[in-house]
């Protein structure tokens, strides 16, 4: 049985990749997500902030004495709460890369435009094979048109772009007017591949502290729903690959997901809550359906269900709508 899949220009052992948590901050977790049969990992990200508190902290010293912009700081997350800074993240990828054979993905976190996304040539030097850009923005600002907000994602993109030579992906939310057009735009702007979808974490009220806090709730298998129609919906017809991601949590979600025209699929959730080498479970289901179902290859199964594949192609559209509604029984 052939698992192979091409990514970002890479051929990949499986189409499981591990996607960006806190367990790739550690090399024996990378190594174990090696073993357990991953096709490549997302190491956690990098943010923006990080990189723009070091470059305060170092303006900070540079100057003392002839201005002060100390309580600048104080809106950045305090250095300690990082478990790994800009260079003990560099020197992150360099021990990945020693200690494992398959791809290390770095992950880039930011939402503006700027000096930070120079450090993606910092992590091309240090050994990526990639860059995932991980776009986390939520405007906020009443002035500022949906068109300003696209062209953000844009820039930054090219920004990335033009700094190194590795491919790049973009995870993105789903959340833009035409997604179908802001994916043709993004391709165009030379994205290797489009991530889809980013999740929101939405945040709680502490009735005790009274306090807004993170509140981080893992995804389901339901999750995967948006990912899937929108991955079967752009199945070529952009010219960068597509990864899936949010809600995969089985060998059937992989299944799935590769049907509608993803090239890999993103785990994280899932292994949170069944530990790394539930990696060797999605796959031997993943091996079992193949079998049954008579398929050879991953390169087989994915897109045979694309829009552009099915028999009924308005599923994935308005109709689809339409049915869940009238096909719902009390």
């Amino acid at each position: 049985m052939d698992l192979k899949t091409k990514y970002l220009g890479m051929t990949l052992r499986s189409p499981i990749v591990v996607s960006a948590s806190p367990l790739s901050e550690y090399i024996q977790n990378i190594k174990m997500m090696e073993d357990a049969g991953a096709g490549a990992v997302v190491l956690h990200s990098l943010f923006e902030e990080q990189i723009r508190l070091e470059q305060h902290e170092l303006h900070y010293h540079t100057t003392q004495g002839t201005e002060s912009f100390a309580e600048s700081l104080s809106y950045f997350p305090e250095q300690e709460e990082y478990k790994l800074g800009p260079e003990e993240y560099l020197d992150q990828i360099r021990k990945a890369k020693e200690a494992v054979k398959i791809p290390i993905i770095a992950s880039l976190n930011g939402s503006t435009l700027g000096g930070w996304t120079e450090y993606a040539r910092e992590m091309e030097k240090a050994g990526a094979d990639a860059i995932e850009l991980n776009v986390y923005y939520i405007p906020t600002d009443l002035n500022l048109s949906g068109g300003n907000v696209e062209q953000t994602y844009i820039d930054i993109l090219r920004a990335v772009k033009s700094a190194i030579d590795v491919p790049v992906a973009i995870k993105l939310s789903p959340f833009f007017s035409n997604m179908a057009n802001m994916a043709h735009r993004l391709d165009d702007a030379g994205a290797n591949a489009l991530v889809l979808f980013n999740r929101f974490y939405q945040p709680d009220i502490d009735l005790e502290e009274f306090e807004v806090k993170p509140n981080v709730i893992l995804s389901t298998s339901h999750a995967m729903r948006l990912p899937m129609r929108w991955i079967a919906i752009l199945k070529d017809k952009i010219a960068g690959d597509l990864a899936a991601t949010s809600g995969i949590h089985t060998g059937v979600d992989v299944v799935k997901m590769l049907l509608v025209g993803s090239n890999v699929t993103m785990v994280c959730s899932a292994l949170l809550k069944h530990g790394i080498f539930h990696i060797q479970n999605m796959e031997n289901h993943l091996v079992e359906w193949m079998e049954q179902n008579e398929y050879q290859s991953v390169t087989e199964m994915i897109g045979a269900m694309s829009q552009q594949k099915t028999t009924e192609p308005s599923a994935f559209e308005r109709a689809q709508y339409m049915k869940a509604l009238t096909y719902y029984k009390l």
